[in-house]
């Protein structure tokens, strides 16, 4: 009995090692696999919650005191800062009124100078590619040199050409006056971003099927029907990522802004990320400022995300 005790334990020993060998081969390359993740997403997580997570929630904290951005002292004034902005702040508002009239009408002509662009790209011309290089530069230039740039062209060239022609379109006060000065940035802004939303278009045409556009000529199809009912259903992921990245672009504009009419005349021109800075930098009320920047935050998500639940079902449509 003692010998077959022995035996038994021995067994079940040898059996406890095997099973224990068994679960670390079994949890190394689990094991190696979380280290390799790790390896390659830690560092780019670590810099966004340091970057962009941290500091949204210290301007959350921020938001609800008087801190002036330079003391050391924080005062905590709960929702005051809030109901300034809802009952004594008309220039907040009227500068969100400017920028989402802007986002309306820069969104919608970008988009379609861009996919007017990619249609015409993407069809066989010889020079498609330096064309498309042309297009692509202006996104290239930073927007403070471009909103200079500009600013020369419409004071100093429109001026000069409007004298020598006579033409009224080039006498016109671009930026001296409200409505024109309103135009004056929807075209600049336009001109900056269209090459690369067209770049984008020209992609999503490229994966389109000729197979299908060749099948519907044949059975007598358009060149309107053939846009209206094939290629731009196909593309509506495209139309989905760009009306998402032109709505964003449109309602954070500050370089451009700044450079072209710095809010004027009389802050007809003013967006609300030139009010929140001025607020924050120039005023010295950071937390006011903060608090206007977290409104702003949740305008702009959730215009994007009704923008992104909208087209997407659009593509399930379709």
């Amino acid at each position: 009995m003692n010998m077959s005790a022995k035996i038994n334990a021995n067994t079940l020993a040898t059996k406890e090692v095997h099973v224990k060998q068994e679960i670390k081969t079994n949890k190394s390359p689990k094991l190696k696999k979380a280290l390799g993740y790790a390896a390659f997403v830690g560092p780019a997580v670590l810099f966004f919650v340091l970057i962009q997570i941290i500091p949204f929630f210290m301007g959350v904290y921020y938001s609800f005191t008087s801190w002036n951005g330079v003391s050391s002292a924080v005062e905590w004034v709960g929702l005051e800062n809030y109901i300034k902005i809802f009952t004594d702040d008309q220039k907040f508002f009227n500068s969100f009124i400017f920028t989402t009239k802007f986002m309306f009408a820069a969104v919608l002509i970008s988009n379609i100078i861009g996919f007017g662009f990619a249609l015409l790209l993407n069809a066989a011309l010889k020079t498609k590619n330096i064309l498309r290089t042309v297009f692509f530069i202006p996104n290239v230039i930073g927007g403070l040199l471009l909103g200079f740039i500009w600013q020369f062209i419409f004071v100093k060239g429109f001026a000069s050409i409007g004298n020598m022609t006579d033409i009224g379109f080039f006498k016109l006060p671009w930026l001296g006056d409200e409505a024109t000065a309103f135009w004056g940035i929807v075209i600049v802004f336009a001109w900056q971003i269209s090459g690369y939303m067209m770049v984008i278009y020209i992609a999503a045409l490229q994966g389109v099927d000729t197979s299908l556009l060749e099948a519907a000529k044949m059975d007598g199809a358009t060149n309107w029907s053939l846009l209206t009912k094939i290629i731009i259903p196909l593309i509506l992921p495209a139309f989905t990522i760009c009306f998402f990245l032109t709505i964003s672009m449109a309602f954070k504009i500050f370089d451009l802004n700044l450079s072209l009419t710095g809010g004027g005349p009389f802050n007809s021109t003013e967006s609300v990320a030139i009010n929140i800075y001025q607020e924050a930098f120039m005023n010295n009320r950071y937390g006011l400022g903060t608090a206007k920047s977290i409104l702003f935050f949740i305008v702009v998500a959730v215009f994007t995300t009704f923008q992104v639940t909208f087209t997407k079902k659009k593509e399930v449509e379709a």
